[in-house]
């Protein structure tokens, strides 16, 4: 299902991950995505993004995801959405992760809107 409204890629994103769909949320990336899965630890390649999302959904917790504003020129656009994941881990551990994404995305016809660069942490 691809993302055709740029303030509901964030939204995607939510949905397949509480949905556990890894498969889905590396669909929502361009093939040479950049992912911050931690403040000034970018990771690219298919493998390591894979990786990185599977490590959240490790969790096993949901999201919840809070547009705040786009801005699109073109097929360029930026995203920026407050997220937060809380409870307990599977391994007992109390999470109480939040942020403020900043995420610049592409469109094109066949696939829609998908992250080029997905920085949860925003500017930390």
């Amino acid at each position: 299902m691809t993302v055709t409204s740029l303030d509901q890629l964030n939204v995607a994103f939510a949905d397949r991950f509480n949905a556990r769909d890894l498969d889905g949320l590396v669909a929502l990336n361009t093939d040479d995505v950049v992912f911050v899965p931690a403040p000034g630890t970018p990771v690219t390649g298919a493998e390591a993004v894979r990786g990185a999302l599977e490590q959240f959904l490790g969790l096993n917790l949901p999201i919840t995801m809070t547009v705040r504003h786009v801005f699109q020129s073109g097929n360029t656009g930026l995203a920026i959405a407050d997220w937060t994941i809380t409870g307990t881990a599977p391994d007992g551990s109390e999470i109480n992760l939040a942020g403020t994404t900043a995420d610049v995305a592409v469109f094109d016809e066949q696939h829609g809107w998908r992250y080029a660069i997905d920085n949860p942490f925003g500017t930390v």
